[in-house]
């Protein structure tokens, strides 16, 4: 005897087979997708974990079938709701001789309602003996098998509704991250923080070192770009008197795809007035701990194997001291250009003609320092060059009041003490024309509108860029941002 075809065309026989039990349905009048609405009373994580509390009560419950075990006149079935599953006893006895045979018929990953009793079985399961099911949603496509089915990475991300219902620990994380979020509003309202919407097409994508996409507005036939940043028109509401506002949002950068970057992600920007970047610091750090504390249950977290502490008072260090501490280069003795690139030279540290010396140290951060930063650690004090919208150092102007914040060698946030002088305004964006000009693609452009605001006057403000994807990575123990993106971006398959 042969043997029997696993490949596609099984999988299409199965698919027939589901079809031809959904026009049998039909034809006697008990079409699923006719029904409009079930009772959901509870969820199944909640009679779980309260039994005593629903024992002996009858409830209503909905679910996806997740297993299914037949015998004779009576079977258990697994119903999979958002918090979890909860295993059903169906008998012929409880449920009527037609309506169990129906139920015989029903597959792995159609849709039910349920209604029954609460009770334990002689393992100690928490079960709900059925007295009513019925069909919600019939599934005409085969589930992957629990052990060997969606394990192509490339294809949970493709299909991450299925996903979702055969790996719990993907859909914890976008539960967590959820509640991340939540938390985050929670913290900055009770700090007085109003949360604000921006706009997304854009005339000028200013606020960040990046390429823009570029769309079309097909009605004011004119080109308009995706922003890129929150950050020129939350400073202007800052100009018109908000005080404290942040904005949680999608942007879009043009740029490649790796395990931490996605071309549209989620990024959180809050601005606050009469502060600087120390508050900011300070506010960060709250949070942080806040968020581990509560999402994770302690302050002391473990990131790939890796012991995170949250509790302790996060080191600060300026970059040109973490250079000098792990790349043994001092660049408080380097004064000009020339001398900058002969010591990226001897360092071989890859560099473009158009790098000035604040550009080099932050070549030699990125190369030497960056990845070693596993703990958290406030990276402050950046060369001007690299920080066209920063307040420069009262102390020394080539320096700029900004920090990144480092942990696992990641950058979690980057912060400002704001630029609010017009004219010193003008003069990097000036800056930053010319090093367009001179091929940096991710250069800021003028934006008059936003001169013409800081014109008008804005207070002394901190200000600060969260990049949500990769809080949630650290909090969720998540090792690429794929796996906190419900949609990341991928490669179109061609059929």
């Amino acid at each position: 005897m042969a043997a029997k075809n696993n490949g596609q065309n099984d999988i299409s026989e199965q698919r027939q087979i589901r079809r031809d039990k959904l026009a049998a349905l039909q034809e006697a009048g008990r079409d699923p997708f006719v029904l409009t609405k079930w009772d959901q009373e509870v969820r199944s994580a909640e009679v779980i974990e309260h039994y005593e509390e629903y024992e002996g009560k009858t409830l209503s419950l909905a679910g996806r079938i997740m297993s299914k075990r037949v015998m004779g006149k009576a079977s258990f079935m697994h119903i999979l709701d958002r918090d979890g599953r909860i295993q059903c006893f169906v008998a012929r006895d409880n449920l009527g001789v037609e309506e169990y045979q129906l139920f015989k018929k029903y597959d792995i990953g159609d849709i039910v309602g349920i209604r029954g009793e609460v009770f334990k079985t002689k393992t100690e399961e928490v079960t709900i003996r059925v007295e009513e099911l019925v069909l919600l949603s019939k599934s005409l496509q085969v589930l992957p098998e629990k052990f060997h089915g969606l394990q192509d990475i490339d294809m949970r991300y493709r299909q991450r509704y299925v996903d979702l219902i055969m790996n719990p620990e993907s859909k914890e994380v976008f539960i967590k991250r959820s509640r991340i979020i939540a938390e985050i509003r929670k913290f900055l309202a009770e700090r007085d923080f109003i949360e604000v919407e921006t706009p997304m097409l854009v005339d000028n994508a200013g606020g960040a070192a990046a390429r823009p996409f570029v769309t079309h507005y097909n009605s004011l036939d004119e080109d308009k770009k995706l922003r890129i940043s929150l950050e020129l028109y939350l400073k202007r509401l800052i100009v018109g008197g908000l005080e404290r506002v942040y904005e949680i949002g999608r942007v879009f950068r043009n740029e490649g795809l790796d395990p931490r970057h996605n071309p549209e992600f989620t990024l959180m920007e809050l601005y606050q007035a009469y502060t600087d970047y120390n508050g900011m610091m300070e506010l960060t750090e709250s949070m942080f701990r806040h968020l581990a504390e509560v999402i994770c249950g302690s302050a002391q977290i473990s990131y790939n194997g890796t012991p995170i502490d949250m509790g302790s008072p996060f080191r600060r260090l300026t970059m040109l001291d973490a250079i000098r501490e792990y790349a043994g280069v001092d660049f408080s003795e380097v004064t000009t250009e020339e001398e900058a690139k002969k010591l990226a030279d001897e360092h071989h540290v890859e560099y473009e003609a158009r790098h000035k010396r604040g550009d080099i140290i932050n070549l030699f951060f990125e190369e030497f320092v960056e990845e070693k930063l596993i703990q958290p650690t406030f990276i402050m004090d950046h060369p001007v060059e690299i920080s066209p919208l920063t307040k420069k150092k009262p102390s020394d102007p080539s320096l700029v009041e900004r920090f990144e914040l480092f942990i696992y060698g990641r950058e979690m946030c980057n912060a400002y003490s704001e630029l609010n002088d017009p004219i010193d305004q003008r003069e990097r964006f000036q800056a930053q024309e010319e090093a367009f000009a001179a091929g940096d693609e991710e250069a800021n452009h003028t934006d008059e509108d936003f001169l013409n605001a800081l014109e008008i006057g804005m207070p002394p403000t901190g200000g600060i860029g969260y990049g949500i994807d990769r809080l949630v990575m650290l909090l969720t123990d998540a090792q690429a941002i794929r796996d906190v993106l419900l949609f990341p971006t991928m490669k179109s398959v061609k059929e």
